[in-house]
């Protein structure tokens, strides 16, 4: 049985911890950043012996300071062995103790302008193995993306959506998963539709990874935008307990696989009604 929640269920399971002064957006973080850094491990440029390379794109609000904070812990094993993590910054603002916290640990500021432009993606993108999709998250308002974060995911999409994906990075999702639950379906077709071609750079496309949901869907129903700009996750890492737009369609077949990570609040959801139940 996965249970799931409505935003509004989540921040209230929230509310008592953070005015307790728990570290909620630090566990997070670490529980986000330990999959992606089993990911990046296990990815074909890793096996080949190449450091590993990590892309964040960060909106306003806590879900990028969860996506900031976790490019801090996964910058400071990755920078020193001569690999990479690069901060977008998308939206009006960012999460400052986090984005501080994250350029001292070596990450990289670079221009969100760039990452509009489908021909620097391209060209730029199969160089990472992981992409973390923290534009926007349960606070966000309504469905759909706008401004820089609908701009740079309208360049990305065509990058890794429905891409081929190297086998050693499929392994690496099945290793990082294995404290989760298995829900969801694989990454689907991009807007423009059908499958992007299985060319050489397809099958180096980095791994999506969501930041507790992918940005744009509908948090409490899984509506999708029209078109369907979101990019399609091969794994979404949420906190707390499930999101019911992960677990119903057409969002779930955005999510990809789900990993939940206990931020220690499943005891306040536990007295809440869930708003899905799926057997």
């Amino acid at each position: 049985m996965v249970e799931a929640w409505t935003a509004a269920q989540i921040r209230e399971a929230e509310r008592p911890r953070l005015e307790a002064g728990e570290p909620l957006m630090r566990r997070a973080a670490d529980g986000l950043a330990d999959v992606v850094r089993e990911m990046v491990r296990a990815s074909a440029h890793s096996q080949d012996g190449r450091a590993g390379r990590v892309l964040l794109l960060v909106g306003s609000g806590n879900n990028g300071g969860d996506t900031l904070y976790a490019g801090e812990s996964l910058a400071r094993e990755l920078v020193p062995q001569g690999g990479a993590v690069t901060v977008v910054p998308v939206g009006s603002r960012m999460h400052e103790a986090a984005l501080a916290g994250a350029l001292a640990a070596g990450a990289v500021l670079d221009d969100v302008d760039a990452w509009c432009d489908p021909a620097v993606v391209a060209a730029t993108l199969p160089g990472y193995d992981v992409v973390l999709d923290g534009l926007v998250g349960t606070g966000s308002d309504g469905v759909g993306l706008r401004g820089d974060a609908l701009r740079v995911v309208r360049a990305v999409l065509p990058a890794v959506g429905g891409a081929t994906r190297g086998a050693g990075a499929t392994g690496s999702a099945g290793a990082a998963l294995a404290p989760g639950t298995g829900a969801g379906t694989g990454a689907g077709s991009h807007p423009g539709g059908g499958a992007a071609p299985a060319d050489a750079s397809a099958a180096l496309a980095p791994r999506v990874v969501a930041v507790d949901v992918p940005s744009g869907i509908g948090v409490d129903d899984g509506v999708l935008p029209d078109p369907p700009f979101v990019l399609p996750a091969d794994v979404t890492v949420t906190f707390g307990g499930h999101k019911v737009g992960l677990l119903v369609s057409p969002g779930a077949e955005r999510a990809g696989h789900i990993v939940l990570v206990d931020i220690g609040i499943g005891a306040d959801l536990a007295r809440m009604p869930p708003a899905v139940s799926l057997s």
